[in-house]
């Protein structure tokens, strides 16, 4: 039962982090929006983190970004590969049930 829980969490971290990724694409629609507020600082500095890595490799297309939806399909891509292997060494080790 506990296995079941460490995946259902595993899923859950995923989704907060895509969740993070449209909000921070949200913000930038808004132009009074305060950066220096600590709560959006911090979701800005781990958003971008990952975001500046396509951003790298995909230049934006005139005044549209199209980074964030590659991003949000790798990440989802990854989101099943842990799952699958999460599933899949519990399943091994008998963790999970019938």
């Amino acid at each position: 039962m506990i296995a079941y829980k460490i995946i259902e969490a595993i899923a859950n971290c995923f989704y907060v982090f895509l969740l993070m990724i449209f909000v921070r694409c949200l913000l930038t629609w808004f132009p009074g929006v305060n950066y220096n507020n600590p709560i959006i600082k911090a979701l800005c500095a781990a958003v971008d983190l990952y975001l500046d890595l396509f951003r790298k490799f995909i230049p934006p297309l005139g005044m549209f970004d199209l980074s964030p939806m590659v991003a949000c399909f790798v990440l989802i891509f990854i989101r099943k590969a842990v799952l699958y292997a999460a599933i899949f060494i519990m399943a091994a080790f008998g963790m999970l049930g019938n």
